[in-house]
């Protein structure tokens, strides 16, 4: 039994290996800066009683590198970490391809091509040797990503150069040049004179063709990934007006855009995000229409990202963005063109990143976070209509359960008598205070929309919709809350779904736990000054250099499309903050049928 548990002891415990371990972690920058954070630390301590060397619970030459002998049989001590390279040693370069650049030697370039991508290891890439059958002969290679680029249109550029057998060679030194005017058709190829250039073509789904002889490589685009066909809008869906969204391939939501607004004053500008891992950023704006200082901001904000990986907008939103601690949204995400369209036609600036479906829009207010592109397409008293319930619904959401419970606890003699005694009558079982009710609901019910968020399918929508029923009801029959609160807490949440802007309506759904706090603590008082403070920091907030709340604070030129949509042909101006260009929509009447003295009214939006 003795040596069952003294094995057993050893084989749960650590034993330290004294061989060679089967790999050595290498010094990064981080480590140089601690080891040598430490030497000046030993050597401010080697003065000092028990320092390294005069240590009596250690034996002689414990800490000494040089001291083998020293250190006891059997006892393995841990090896300092393996240098990378020697302190000045660096690898020497090649004399033809200095600073990265194409090597006019096939065989240096292969090797270069081979180091880069890890071949043969890396088997996604692939790189095929061809001979063109030019006088005299001209040994060449090719090298793409499977998957990434097109093999029909690869296919077609070899036989393009295999065309031209027999005919006198391009000669040495300037063979890819000649072959791109003379030999190889295609509306995009270009020279690339470094590897840097080659190898951003080639991930990004270009075929890079190398000639010997030549000092620089030749790179067609043969794009032809899978991807997503433009389909419905799923986040923004509307009755009236287009139907189409967002995919995640950025040349397809440029021209989604560019089918709409066919202008030539449209320009598409392209930045590279991320340091390890590129992906593509394109900034559209109408040169005579957005404000240059806007279009310089947006593009110094995205040029000077740093961040290793930026895949969708939302996560470069958060890098250029005014102030990322408050919760009120700064820019617009959405996934339809039409609106993106629209917010080009007013003076905005739109940003597109490659692999993401939505689009960002800057600058925008808070009441641009409350409008969607469907009021705009119907007449204008539905559109003012659709507004003011959703103004309504935004109060709603957000301040609904604070002031019941300032009113439920503080503030009974606004709530006539019948309904008073109706609801006391329905909480004299429940045994929770009030404010503990409101927050269980309100954490059910978040409960609830989440799972149905995260669920996939029809069945997420189901079970939100019978879990939330199931809960509610067998809360009020277990007499945990009371029938009212649970007819509060539905009219919150359909108020806070009726909000066009996700974001927006997440920053109301946290915002709403804080007046129920106040509401809680101090009533009315309490609820008033989460207002006052809400407001102002909200007033205090800015989006790519325009105020939060134009133009209602800092007050300006109204204009006739804020709260209410007044008609169309009464808008002709273009919004007052952006500062754009040209802030006039329509000089005179945009209806030009209409007589001049029945229609000339003058109007401004």
């Amino acid at each position: 039994m003795k040596n069952i548990l003294k094995n057993l002891v050893k084989i749960i415990s650590y034993q330290p290996n004294p061989d060679r371990e089967s790999f050595v972690l290498r010094e990064n920058e981080y480590d140089r800066k601690a080891m040598q954070s430490g030497k000046k630390d030993e050597g401010r301590d080697s003065g000092r009683p028990g320092a390294s060397g005069g240590n009596g619970d250690q034996p002689p030459g414990a800490d000494d590198p040089g001291s083998g002998p020293a250190v006891q049989p059997g006892v393995s001590r841990r090896r300092p970490l393996r240098k990378a390279a020697k302190a000045g040693q660096k690898k020497d370069p090649d004399p033809e391809d200095g600073e990265g650049r194409v090597s006019s030697r096939l065989d240096r370039n292969r090797k270069k091509i081979e180091e880069i991508y890890g071949l043969p290891a890396n088997r996604d890439i692939v790189l095929r040797e061809f001979t063109l059958g030019t006088d005299p002969p001209l040994k060449a290679f090719m090298v793409y990503i499977d998957g990434l680029a097109d093999r029909a249109t690869q296919v077609r550029l070899l036989q393009d150069l295999m065309i031209f057998a027999g005919v006198p060679g391009p000669g040495a030194g300037k063979s890819a040049s000649l072959i791109m005017k003379k030999m190889l058709p295609g509306s995009q190829v270009k020279l690339a004179e470094t590897f840097e250039e080659v190898v951003y073509a080639v991930n990004y789904g270009d075929t890079a063709f190398f000639f010997d002889g030549s000092g620089s490589a030749l790179v067609v685009e043969t794009k032809g990934w899978d991807k997503r066909a433009v389909g419905r809008p799923e986040t923004e869906q509307t009755v009236t007006g287009p139907q189409e969204a967002f995919v995640e391939n950025l040349r397809s939501n440029t021209a989604l855009i560019r089918r709409i607004v066919r202008s030539e004053k449209l320009y598409t500008e392209f930045f590279q995000v991320g340091t390890r891992i590129k992906s593509d950023a394109a900034v559209m704006y109408l040169k005579d229409l957005a404000n240059p200082d806007l279009v310089a901001e947006v593009k110094r904000r995205i040029s000077g990202v740093k961040a290793d990986f930026v895949t969708d907008v939302g996560m470069l939103e958060q890098y250029i963005e005014d102030n990322p601690y408050n919760l009120n949204p700064q820019t617009m995400i959405t996934e339809k063109p039409d609106r993106v369209a629209a917010a080009l036609a007013e003076g905005r600036v739109a940003v597109l990143l490659s692999g993401s479906p939505f689009s960002l829009v800057v600058p925008v207010s808070m009441y641009t976070q409350l409008h969607t592109g469907e009021e705009t397409y119907l007449r204008w008293q539905y559109g003012t209509f659709l507004r003011l319930i959703r103004n309504f619904s935004f109060y709603l959401a957000l301040l609904l359960p604070g002031i019941y419970l300032s009113v439920s606890l503080y503030h009974q003699e606004m709530v006539p008598t019948e309904l008073l005694l109706a609801i006391a009558g329905n909480r004299e079982r429940v045994p929770f205070p009030t404010i503990i009710e409101m927050l269980l609901m309100e954490f059910s019910f978040e409960l609830v929309r989440e799972a149905g968020l995260r669920i996939p399918g029809i069945i997420g929508s189901t079970i939100g919709i019978v879990g939330a029923l199931i809960l509610g009801q067998a809360a009020v029959q277990a007499n945990i809350v009371s029938p009212i609160l649970v007819v509060l807490v539905a009219v919150t949440g359909l108020a806070s779904f009726s909000i066009p802007s996700f974001s927006l309506a997440f920053s109301v759904r946290i915002y709403r736990f804080f007046y129920i706090l106040m509401g809680a603590l101090l009533g009315f008082y309490g609820i008033t000054i989460g207002l006052f403070m809400q407001i102002l920091l909200t007033a205090n907030l800015k989006s790519f250099g325009m105020p939060y709340l134009a133009p209602s604070g800092p007050r300006t030129h109204p204009g006739l499309d804020v709260i209410y949509r007044l008609p169309l042909f009464l808008q002709r101006r273009r919004p007052d903050p952006l500062n754009p260009l040209d802030d006039v929509r329509a000089s005179g009447d945009p209806r030009g049928w209409v007589d001049g003295k029945e229609g000339g009214h003058e109007g401004q939006g």
